[in-house]
């Protein structure tokens, strides 16, 4: 296992299997630790129907294809119709909820292929923010810091896509969140000397920043403005600002996208600012796939809000059922968007708000006081 800039060691998820295995059992099942991996059979939410697996693009046409053990990105000339590159399919990007991206090395450098899977239409697109000819994205610490869950790059600042292949941790897993823990797994099986207790830190101690903090690495957009050290560098239980700091930073009137920046747009509302312990983990569990689960996240509501008949007038409450798709609604991101069909149009994934407020026709009521719209 991979050592972390810090000294720790990383022990691997499946140790925590012994003292946490229904935790790890449910955590395997999330968009979290699934959102990347090792390309296989299993892993590729796609079909390899031959009619289906080819994106044109104005220069090349791309195939996507079986070729014995491995699968492969072939990209063929549209002048000469002669294969100019083949790229293995080596990481896969995204657990295949809205679709999936594809990464391949060559050497140890790492690329972002131009194919990707769109579920919604169950077919190839051209990877978002691709141009319509052949292209390929360097894949950088800033890229895939948010996918696994350690990585060391050649370069310490990170702003390469050159690799120690073999230190990649894939997936967002135990130790993203709770730090390397070869010593805590140590201390637990009796194998730690001279040592006074468990290294771990306790997660429920910690102030509401810091929680937030974890979350804050991935959910606040792109923290692209690096303080100290590299992207990796920081661990559970410091101040993330300390690290890295967002594009928006120090414009607190910048309009925060929906798909890019969460944590941005809870802090923006009354529901938070009225709270002195509400935090992400206050609705979600990061342990579990909660994905739709409509049921579950209403209920996170009516904790606080417990008769919201009272906050209604009749004529625009139905029911205390719907909470989330009234207070936090749908909207297309700004970012997140995909070219569909043969035209230079862009399509915007929608993606569910974190401004959680009154809305009336999507729009907020009250921007004055609740924060701006997304």
């Amino acid at each position: 296992m991979p050592v972390h800039y810090n000294g720790d060691r990383f022990a691997g998820s499946s140790s925590c299997i012994p003292c946490h295995k229904n935790i790890y059992q449910t955590h395997v099942e999330s968009s979290h630790y699934n959102s990347s991996t090792i390309v296989n059979g299993q892993t590729l939410k796609n079909h390899f129907d031959k009619w289906s697996n080819q994106l044109e693009l104005t220069d090349v046409e791309v195939e996507v294809a079986r070729d014995e053990q491995t699968y492969v990105q072939n990209t063929y000339s549209k002048t000469t119709g002669g294969l100019i590159d083949k790229s293995n399919l080596d990481v896969v990007i995204g657990s295949g909820v809205k679709g999936q991206s594809y990464l391949t090395f060559k050497g140890d450098s790492l690329f972002q292929l131009q194919a990707s899977y769109f579920r919604l239409i169950d077919s190839w697109i051209n990877s978002p923010g691709f141009p319509n000819h052949k292209y390929s994205r360097p894949v950088t610490d800033n890229c895939i810091k948010c996918h696994v869950t350690f990585a060391k790059n050649k370069n310490f600042i990170g702003n390469t896509n050159v690799y120690e292949r073999e230190s990649f941790m894939y997936g967002i897993d135990c130790e993203r969140c709770h730090g390397p823990l070869k010593k805590h797994v140590d201390f637990r099986s009796g194998n730690l000397t001279n040592s006074t207790g468990d290294v771990v830190i306790k997660i429920d101690t910690l102030s509401r920043q810091l929680k937030m903090d974890i979350c804050v690495q991935c959910h606040s957009g792109l923290r692209a403005i690096q303080v100290k050290d590299n992207p990796f560098s920081f661990v559970t239980g410091e101040r993330l600002d300390k690290y890295a700091k967002n594009y928006n930073f120090g414009r607190p009137e910048a309009e925060l996208d929906v798909h890019g920046n969460q944590y941005g747009l809870l802090k923006s509302s009354k529901c938070y600012k009225n709270s002195a312990t509400m935090s992400c983990t206050t609705c979600h569990d990061p342990h579990q796939n909660q994905r739709g689960n409509e049921e579950h996240f209403n209920s996170k509501c009516i904790e606080c809000h417990s008769t919201p008949e009272n906050l209604h007038t009749t004529s625009n409450f139905n029911s205390r059922d719907n909470c989330i798709s009234c207070h936090m609604p749908l909207f297309p991101s700004q970012t997140m968007k995909v070219k569909l069909g043969d035209t230079n149009d862009e399509t915007s994934v929608n993606i569910r708000t974190h401004l959680i407020g009154v809305y009336i026709d999507s729009i907020l009521q009250n921007k004055k006081n609740e924060g701006s719209k997304s």
